[in-house]
């Protein structure tokens, strides 16, 4: 990740991740899409499989923190397949709000595929920026573009690279708020029926793509990480609730409970210590700027109006309004940048400071996927030092799952080398568990 000016420390597009849910909305309990005719496909192109061998191995570093994880190995891991792009154009309609939102989407193709193919759902991880999304990625169709971290989703190249480029379709939303038709529009951040509805719309749009290109979708697998962790859980329950079949999920560094999320931010929550390590990272300062999104999304969304005044101390009160506007880190660097309890007010988490403090934390509370139980094949990667989430804070979400909820501990993985390891990592670092995708492989 690239990193953030001064006074942050940590990451500039970084990833929260945090928790389910009980029930999604109607639309999405029915299956039913918000627009049921031809989805529209534009900046199509091809990349070839050689250039994401070499994208992979250039952004390796940006996520392998402590060297975590394995080096690239590029005999190991290079791709079988070139890989047709296109965006995707299509509809939702916001179950909290009732609008009716063009959104886009990424469809990845193995180029040359016939008759089935197996399709990835990925749901990409936090970004704070309205663009870095995974539509974006078409633009590797150019071999002259060159990503970066700063202004593209890496993760997603890490999908193609893994997933399309060995013989699957990926399917990837960008969420409410992001991407080319945002118009404006604030984001849904966490917010469980929007995520859910954008990411099973967008899944159906490019389901119903493929069989435009000729192709039968078959067996399907969700892939999610931070954020997307969060939204994949989100969906895996929506699908299975309509009776959808779901081959297997993975997620990666998954908030289960966002109020526990909230607390561990604080530091009115604490964990023992994983079992042979002697410390754990602070949580991270860069948990200010989610938590920023999170309530303008909270608010936005389930219109709780003066929700970002009511949580936010006064003289940081312009500060949060001004990031949730622009998404711009260009703070007076003369002034102290506040961490999560110095952002909110005294008492947030300790008693009655507002009511529309409280419907946040009851909003909050409904969303929990901590206790549910799993009818699908379902893997928590979590890592051993990532600094955004506690393995404890996974352990209930393993306890409640059923026998098909497995844990995979990712030895000595930062938030970010928690994802990548269950990429790309080997038995040393999973716990003995193969990668996602060899995982997926031995499903189809």
């Amino acid at each position: 990740m690239s990193q953030s000016p001064a006074p942050l420390k940590g990451d500039r597009r970084l990833l929260l991740k945090l928790a389910g849910t009980t029930l999604a909305s109607a639309a999405v309990i029915r299956g039913v899409s918000a627009q049921p005719g031809a989805p529209q496909l534009d900046n199509s192109g091809r990349v070839t499989a050689a250039r994401l061998d070499a994208l992979a191995e250039k952004a390796f570093p940006l996520f392998n923190a402590a060297h975590a994880i394995p080096a690239f190995d590029a005999g190991r891991f290079h791709g079988r397949n070139d890989v047709d792009l296109h965006r995707i154009t299509s509809y939702t309609v916001v179950p909290e709000t009732g609008e009716r939102l063009k959104i886009s989407g990424l469809l990845a193709v193995p180029a040359g595929a016939r008759g089935e193919v197996p399709v990835v759902s990925w749901q990409h991880g936090t970004i704070l920026s309205f663009d870095q999304v995974p539509s974006n990625m078409t633009r590797l169709a150019n071999p002259a573009y060159e990503p970066t971290d700063a202004a593209d989703s890496l993760e997603t190249v890490f999908n193609l690279h893994r997933f399309a480029a060995q013989g699957f379709a990926v399917i990837a939303a960008d969420y409410v708020g992001k991407g080319p038709y945002r118009e404006g529009r604030g984001e849904g951040y966490l917010v469980k029926g929007v995520s859910t509805q954008t990411c099973v719309d967008t899944l159906d749009a490019g389901q119903a793509a493929l069989r435009g290109l000729g192709l039968t979708p078959g067996k399907l697998f969700l892939h999610g990480w931070s954020q997307g962790a969060l939204n994949t859980q989100w969906m895996h329950q929506a699908l299975r609730q309509a009776s959808r079949p779901v081959t297997a999920t993975a997620v990666a560094s998954p908030f289960n409970d966002l109020n526990d999320t909230l607390r561990y931010w604080m530091g009115a929550q604490t964990f023992p210590l994983p079992a042979g390590t002697t410390a754990y990272p602070a949580p991270p300062d860069w948990a200010t700027l989610c938590l920023i999104i999170l309530l303008g999304s909270y608010e936005l969304q389930y219109r709780i109006d003066g929700l970002m005044q009511a949580a936010i101390r006064p003289q940081y009160r312009a500060l949060a309004a001004k990031y949730w506007n622009d998404y711009r880190l260009d703070f007076d660097r003369s002034q102290h940048f506040p961490n999560v309890p110095e952002a909110l007010i005294p008492g947030f988490l300790d008693g009655y400071t507002d009511e529309r403090n409280s419907a946040f934390l009851r909003r909050l509370a409904s969303a929990t996927s901590s206790y549910w139980e799993y009818d699908a094949p379902i893997r928590f990667h979590y890592g051993l030092a990532d600094e955004a989430i506690h393995p404890s804070m996974v352990y209930r979400a393993l306890s409640a799952g059923g026998r098909l909820a497995t844990g995979v501990p990712v030895t000595g993985a930062s938030h970010r080398s928690t994802f990548l390891g269950g990429m790309y990592g080997d038995p040393s670092v999973l716990n003995g568990k193969d990668t996602v995708l060899d995982w997926f492989r031995s499903l189809l």
